[in-house]
Order: structure tokens, then sequence, then C-alpha cells
């Protein structure tokens, strides 16, 4: 079990989408992915886009909000990437953001209950599994102790969807409850939320955060500065806890770097 990284990019146009694209590839990267926001273009067209001018990374929505397309719909537009990129896609999804319910409006969407949504994410997962071929891994966001469960019996990969505060002992209580509901071996997904002092601007300028606060918090989501430091830490969370894949703000690509040499991608 090695590491693996991703990088979440999103398009500015089309000529730079398709640069930054590449240039992941290039890097080490081995998967890209992309926000699905109202405010951010819809991830599948723009993952078609990075298809067409790359070889080897994946595709991954980071993460799909279930409740805003209907099964049918989400294993239309899977199939088409898995054909578009010969095969490179990854289904991330989720239940929704909690912020998402004024989007799934805006879309025409039933929002629905958190139960209702649970079963609408299987839903999904079960028509993709049985319409696309080859049916794409599954990573499922999930947090509370229900998404786990449910993450822990349908995901080839949970992402630990913990907030910008979440400490590892948070980290690894998530990792605990989501074992506890598995017969099997769980791979689990950490994005950063910084690297030292450096804070992509969702962090610092949306949610209000600093370098400072996160580091009294002792937020695991906020790696050394030190290459080497960093890489430690991640190695061993990756023996400690199964998380073998961390995401990466495209922000702080050039940070990261030094630390994704160390894991064996390149510098630029």
């Amino acid at each position: 079990m090695s590491m693996t990284f991703g990088i979440v990019l999103t398009p500015r146009s089309g000529a730079d989408w398709a640069r930054e694209a590449a240039a992941a590839e290039r890097q080490g990267y081995r998967t890209l992915l992309l926000p699905d926001t109202r405010f951010t273009p819809s991830p599948f067209p723009a993952l078609a886009a990075a298809a067409a001018v790359t070889t080897t990374i994946r595709l991954r929505p980071n993460v799909l909000a279930a409740p805003l397309r209907t099964p049918a719909a989400t294993a239309r537009e899977t199939a088409a990437l898995q054909l578009l990129s010969d095969g490179r896609f990854e289904l991330g999804i989720g239940s929704g953001r909690p912020d998402a319910a004024a989007e799934a409006q805006w879309l025409g969407s039933s929002w629905g209950s958190a139960a209702q949504r649970r079963a609408h994410l299987v839903a999904t997962i079960a028509a993709v599994r049985a319409q696309v071929a080859p049916a794409p891994p599954v990573v499922i966001a999930a947090n509370g102790p229900r998404m786990l469960a449910t993450a822990a019996e349908f995901a080839d990969r949970i992402l630990l969807a913990a907030g910008p505060t979440a400490t590892e002992a948070e980290l690894a209580e998530l990792v605990r409850t989501a074992r506890d509901g598995a017969d099997r071996p769980l791979r689990f997904t950490h994005q950063l939320v910084g690297i030292g002092q450096r804070l992509p601007i969702w962090t610092s300028k949306k949610l209000g955060m600093t370098a400072e606060a996160l580091a009294d918090a002792g937020a695991a989501g906020v790696i050394p500065a030190d290459p080497s430091a960093a890489a430690e830490m991640l190695e061993r969370r990756r023996e400690k806890y199964g998380i073998d894949e961390v995401i990466v703000p495209g922000e702080l690509a050039d940070d990261f770097a030094p630390v994704l040499a160390h894991f064996g991608g390149r510098r630029s």
C-alpha cells in the first residue's frame, strides 16, 4: 500500500485548464479532482476536457452531491467519462454538504432528509455499477456514523470528510468507526488544508481561518513546511490509519512539490 496524491483544481479558462491538467500529470499526481458546486464548472464536461489532454492521470469529482442528479443521470455521465478517459474516471460522491440544499433548490432537485439522501446515494452507486463498464472506483465522502457505515459497505475508498480543524485523534476516530462497520479492509483519503503557514484562499478568506488558529487547534490537515517532516507524518498516518491517499489544494501545489518529489513525483 503506497502513498498516492490528488490535486484539486478549478478551471479559469479552457486553455488554462488544459495546461494545469497536463502539468498535474507530469508532476506525478495520480488523480485530478474538481469540486461539484453551483459556483464551479460542472465536473463532468470539465473532467472530459482534462481527459482529452492527459493519458494517465485519473479523474474524479470531489465530490458529486448525489441529490443534485438522478441515479440514471449520474450513470449516463459516468459512462461518458469512462469512454472519453479510457477508463480513468473515479466516482467521488457524497450525500451532499449541509449548505448544498440551496443548490438543490436552485436546480429544481429534491433534497430530502439525511436518510433519504443516503438512500439516493446508494441507489446512484448501484446504477453506476450496473450500467457502466468498466465500473469506476467509488470514493464516498463521509463524516458522521451513519455515512461512515454506508461508506464502509459500498465504497472502494472513503474520503474522511473532517472539518479543517479536525485533529489527528478525530481522524483516528473516523477511521475506527468506519472499520467497525466493515468486514473487509478499507482505504482512506484525507485532504490537506495547509502547509506550514500557507493556506488556500477558501480556508483563509471564506472560512476565516489562520495558520496560527489551525496550529493551536492541532489541525491534522496542516502538515509541516519541512518536506522531510511532512513526508514522515504522512507515512506514519498511512501505516497507522490506512490513509494512503492525500488530496492537495491546487494553490498549495508549489509548496507541496518537495513532498511529492520525496514520494517519487516531479518538481515541475
